[in-house]
């Protein structure tokens, strides 16, 4: 995909941008290097390698993220008959996008980006520039008020009609301190009625599954003490916390490949696949 982050020639890794310590790994750029991708660097495939060490599958997991992201998307602009879209912590361009799914079902749909990664930023404004109606914005997902009262976000978007919020794979690199729950709760209580939340996160299933459980406490592990600092696998009953004040639709908070699949599933995933948690509430 063009863009002008695109990778250097012969080098594997992006252009050069200004304001990027290329010493420091990236939440996104270590997600594309673990699916292969070319918008990473050294630093960042430092990361993979102890993550995948750990669980080989893990590159399923991530595109089980995605997939759910798609699914969540069709069902919320062709059901629900939602327009509008803000995505936070979108990361790097994919395939498929949330304006692409969106526009599938309804060509007017509106969507916002939202990452504070530079290459994302770069990535995204290069492959949204002749799009009508969607924008990406360089902002930080935990400062929900200086978000929602960004000028794109407000141009673009009408925040006095329902919209979908998207918390996908983002909130589990936040730390405990950071509290969560309450920057969810600031979001929620900011949306209008008739709005929903699509959630993903990193799960810890507790004693209920010891083998799981230990994959996730090594998993999560690794993410803390690699140079990106951050992933916490928290349990079924803290990630709920996110969706207080939401009606979730069935099947609620389950596994990524339960959440209205497209089809037959496998009937026996990795185990790492089983290790994230999504869920869509509508707030009424």
């Amino acid at each position: 995909m063009a863009s002008q982050a695109s990778s250097a020639q012969g080098t594997g890794a992006p252009v050069e941008l200004d304001g990027i310590d290329t010493n420091e790994p990236s939440i996104a750029r270590s997600y594309d290097a673990v699916l292969g991708g070319k918008d990473n660097y050294a630093i960042d495939r430092e990361v993979r390698d102890q993550l995948l060490t750990v669980a080989p599958e893990l590159g399923a997991l991530a595109r089980d993220n995605r997939a759910f992201l798609i699914r969540a998307t069709r069902f919320l602009a062709a059901t629900a008959g939602i327009e509008q879209f803000l995505d936070c912590g979108s990361g790097l361009p994919t395939a498929e996008n949330t304006h692409d799914a969106a526009r599938r079902v309804n060509v007017d749909a509106r969507v916002v980006y939202v990452d504070n990664d530079a290459v994302c930023a770069a990535h995204g404004r290069a492959l949204l520039d002749d799009q009508d109606h969607v924008r990406f914005v360089e902002a930080d997902l935990a400062a929900p008020q200086r978000l929602l009262s960004d000028p794109t976000v407000r141009t673009t978007l009408d925040l006095d009609r329902p919209l979908a919020l998207y918390q996908v794979g983002t909130l589990h690199h936040l730390p405990d301190e950071d509290d969560p729950a309450a920057i969810m709760a600031e979001y929620i209580d900011a949306l209008p009625a008739g709005s929903y939340v699509v959630l993903s996160h990193f799960f810890h299933p507790g004693e209920a599954e010891p083998e799981l459980s230990a994959l996730a406490t090594r998993l999560e592990a690794t993410f803390l003490h690699s140079p990106m600092g951050t992933g916490r696998f928290r349990t079924h009953d803290e990630i709920a916390a996110y969706l207080d004040g939401l009606d979730l639709l069935p099947p609620g908070l389950v596994y990524l490949n339960d959440w209205w699949p497209d089809g037959p599933q496998p009937t026996q995933l990795d185990p790492v696949r089983n290790l994230m948690i999504g869920a869509v509430g509508i707030k009424r």
